[in-house]
C-alpha cells in the first residue's frame, strides 16, 4: 500500500477555469480526506511533493514551501487551466510558504483556509472567508484514535525487522526464554509509544511528544518489571530496562509531532535534533550494561 499519491494537478467533480484551486501535500492521508470531505463540489487540487509527508511536518521540513509551490503551478501549467490567479493553502503549510515570494514569481496569490479539512466545505461556502473557529488548533482523542492505526501500521515493518533481530540475538546469548521476555518487553515498548502515550497525552507531563513518550514509558517498564520478576536480574539488567524500553516508547510518540502543532509550534525538527540523540545515547547505555551484565 502507497502512502504518497504523484503529485500534479486533480479534478474533484468537474471543475471549470473559474474554480477554485487547493493546494495540499502528496501524503495519501491528506489527499483522500480532502477528496472525500469535497466530494460534491466542482474544484481543482494542486498536489505538492513532499515525499509522503503531512502538510505541517513537510512545511517544517520546506517540502510544503515557496520553491515546490511555485514548481508545481508552472509544471502542471496551471495559469493557462484557470482564469483566476488565487491558491488556497492549509494554514499549516503557512510555515513554509511565503506568499509574497509566490505572488511575485508565479503570479498568483496565496490565501490560508483552515486548519482541518472538515472546515473546508464552510470556508468555500462561507465566500472564502476564514473565520476564528477554521483557525482553532485541537487534537482531539477522536483525532489522535484516528492516527493510532495509521502509525501502527507505518512501523510495522521496522518493528518486525527489529524484533526478529532482538529475539535471535537475546536468543543465541541467554536463550530462548530470555528473548521471548525481551521481545515482549520490546513490543510492549512499541505499542505504548504508538497507542498508550498518544491516547493520553493532555494528562502526560511534559510539553514534547518524546517527553510524554518517556513518562509513558517508564509507566510500562515498571509494570513489565513486576511481572517479568524484575528483582531477580541483578542492578545492570534492570538499569538497560529502564533505559532502553522509555527511549523506544519515546521515539514512536515523537512520530505524532508531524501530525500536531498541540505540544510545539516550533515543528518536528526541533523535537528531533534534541531528542533523537537523547534516545540513541540511552539505547546505546542500556546495550553496554546488559554486555556488561552478561561477560563481567
Amino acid at each position: 500500500m502507497s502512502y504518497m499519491v504523484p503529485p500534479g494537478l486533480y479534478a474533484i467533480g468537474r471543475p471549470t477555469p473559474e474554480d477554485p484551486v487547493l493546494v495540499t501535500a502528496n501524503y495519501k492521508m491528506s489527499y483522500d480526506i480532502i477528496r472525500h470531505t469535497l466530494s460534491e463540489r466542482n474544484l481543482w487540487l494542486l498536489v505538492l511533493e513532499t515525499y509522503g509527508i503531512n502538510v505541517w511536518c513537510a512545511a517544517g521540513k520546506g517540502t510544503f514551501g515557496t520553491g515546490e509551490v511555485v514548481r508545481r503551478v508552472a509544471a502542471t501549467g496551471l495559469a493557462r487551466v484557470v482564469n483566476h490567479r488565487r491558491l488556497i493553502l492549509p494554514i499549516l503549510g503557512a510555515p513554509g510558504v511565503a506568499a509574497h515570494q509566490v505572488a511575485r514569481r508565479c503570479g498568483f496569490s496565496v490565501s490560508y483556509a483552515a486548519i482541518r479539512a472538515a472546515d473546508l466545505p464552510e470556508y468555500l461556502n462561507n465566500g472564502m472567508v476564514t473565520t476564528p473557529a477554521m483557525q482553532q488548533l485541537t487534537f482531539t482523542l477522536y483525532e489522535r484514535l484516528v492516527l493510532v492505526p495509521v502509525e501502527l501500521v507505518m512501523a510495522l515493518k521496522s518493528v518486525a525487522i527489529i524484533a526478529g533481530v532482538v529475539l535471535l540475538l537475546v536468543a543465541a546469548l541467554g536463550g530462548l526464554t530470555a528473548g521471548v521476555t525481551v521481545l515482549i518487553a520490546y513490543v510492549g515498548a512499541v505499542v505504548t509509544g504508538t497507542a498508550v502515550g498518544p491516547l493520553l497525552l493532555p494528562w502526560l507531563p511534559g510539553k514534547s511528544f518524546s517527553v510524554k513518550g518517556v513518562v509513558a514509558g517508564l509507566i510500562w517498564s515498571g509494570a513489565f518489571y513486576l511481572l517479568a520478576d524484575g528483582p531477580a536480574w541483578g542492578i545492570p539488567t534492570t538499569i538497560a530496562l529502564f533505559l532502553a524500553l522509555p527511549a523506544v516508547s519515546a521515539f514512536h510518540t515523537l512520530n505524532f509531532t508531524g501530525c500536531s502543532t498541540y505540544t510545539s509550534r516550533s515543528g518536528v525538527k526541533k523535537e528531533m535534533r534534541i531528542a533523537l540523540p537523547a534516545m540513541g545515547g540511552a539505547l546505546l547505555a542500556s546495550v553496554v550494561l546488559l554486555l556488561a551484565g552478561r561477560f563481567l
